[in-house]
């Protein structure tokens, strides 16, 4: 039986759909990317000589995310297709082998950091962390990656990527003192976060966070009544101020550990909402992924931070 991945990339292929005509070196590289990290990471390499099309928006979950007949076409039409790999577009698998099968070049970026950095969790032997993104030194060499997928495709604009790259991660770098000057202000007893599911573990081991998710990597991972209980205990235990929401996943689950917190006599707060796997609105600070780590870094800051200012 065919799967539905190879039913919408048959009918998203007709006589009229393919890579975008012309040598890229005479236009601009059409470029797909699956989040918008990572939309915005080829938008600041590849500058005015590429077009980038997002296929997932701000508070889309890419763990769930199942590509439409829309998506196929547009990844079947681009140049290049840019993703993040390390399973995280889970349901878009099948997808992107029969696209890379047509011929087009499709690039798992956050692949080419090496097992040596990547988190490991024992609950899925096999398969690493993908939210590399939390972690803003990794994310400058996922963009040296992407630097060098636009060179192969258009290497006659080599010097104008390379230029591009040079100057963002110089931000990139900036970016990284900046958090680590900021999250120094929170004292060692409340360096502990706490979310709806494992987005930051990458951000916990950089900047010496203690990390709690109610749900696993994946938010295809339920959370039971088990996981609520034993989260509420470890937040009263630890006498921990704020947990957080995530703009990409539903609040009910950490609503319910606040109320199941609050049960036990403890008063804990919402600390704010959290960009994890999808950044702002487009034109809102947090639509950028400088302004989306400035985001999260100010909002656990001023959550955890002892005084709370």
């Amino acid at each position: 039986m065919m799967s539905v991945a190879a039913s919408l990339l048959l009918a998203a292929c007709g006589p009229a759909t393919g890579p975008a005509d012309g040598p890229v070196a005479e236009r601009q590289v059409e470029v797909v990317a699956t989040t918008s990290m990572l939309a915005d990471l080829v938008r600041e390499i590849g500058g005015d000589r590429v077009t980038v099309e997002g296929l997932m928006g701000p508070g889309v979950d890419p763990h769930l995310y199942r590509p439409r007949e829309s998506d196929v076409s547009r990844l079947v039409g681009a140049d290049l297709v840019i993703y993040n790999g390390l399973e995280l577009e889970g349901k878009m698998g099948e997808v992107l082998e029969q696209v890379e099968s047509r011929g087009i070049v499709a690039e798992p970026v956050a692949e080419v950091i090496g097992e040596e950095s990547l988190l490991a969790p024992p609950e899925f032997e096999g398969a690493f962390d993908p939210h590399v993104w939390m972690d803003v030194s990794l994310w400058r060499r996922v963009s040296t990656a992407v630097a060098n997928a636009l060179i192969a495709m258009d290497p006659t604009h080599a010097e104008t990527y390379l230029a591009n790259a040079e100057a963002y991660q110089a931000r990139l770098t900036d970016l990284d003192a900046w958090v680590r000057e900021q999250t120094a202000t929170v004292p060692d007893g409340q360096r502990v976060l706490v979310t709806a599911h494992d987005a930051f573990n990458y951000f916990g081991q950089a900047y010496d966070f203690e990390v709690r998710g109610l749900q696993g990597l994946s938010t295809a991972t339920e959370a039971g009544t088990a996981d609520v209980r034993d989260l509420a205990a470890f937040v009263a235990e630890r006498r921990i101020p704020a947990m957080f929401v995530e703009t990409s996943v539903s609040p009910r689950n950490i609503q319910a550990v606040l109320q199941a917190v609050r049960a036990r006599g403890f008063e804990v707060e919402i600390g704010g909402n959290l960009f994890s796997d999808a950044l702002g609105d487009p034109g809102s600070p947090e639509g950028t992924y400088e302004g989306m780590i400035r985001h999260n870094v100010s909002t656990i800051v001023s959550a955890l931070r002892a005084d709370g200012s």
